[in-house]
């Protein structure tokens, strides 16, 4: 821990969440947001606060604006939680996209260091 003094660290990777049926909701999810940011100078650590979003998931209901300190946070459309990205529909459309994107650059990648794709160089012989 001593080489942490006069250092601050970032807290990374930390998640908030709550359901916010009642107008009270909304106040108590503020009420966590600013427990966090006093947890955090408490301990030397700060929130990369560009990285701090919001991802609203219910529907035809009013967007609550939230704050961190004195910066009020982004709504996002989407967040990666655990390696998988979460839009607000909960569709999983978006990582499906992404992991057939990584797999077509795999399967690129071997394409490219075939010399030949003829099936006798290819296939052994029986």
């Amino acid at each position: 821990m001593i080489g942490m003094m006069g250092q601050s660290a970032f807290a990374d990777e930390t998640k908030l969440g709550g359901v916010t049926d009642m107008p009270e909701d909304h106040a108590a999810i503020q009420r966590d947001l600013n427990r966090l940011e006093k947890w955090a100078d408490r301990n030397l650590t700060k929130f990369n606060k560009g990285k701090c979003n919001v991802l609203h998931l219910e529907r035809n209901k009013p967007r609550h604006q939230y704050m961190l300190g004195v910066d009020q946070l982004e709504s996002s459309l989407a967040e990666k939680d655990l390696g998988v990205l979460v839009d607000t529909k909960l569709n999983v459309s978006q990582q499906c996209a992404l992991a057939a994107k990584r797999s077509d650059g795999v399967l690129g990648c071997f394409r490219d260091s075939v010399a030949s794709r003829s099936r006798e160089v290819i296939l052994p012989s029986t």
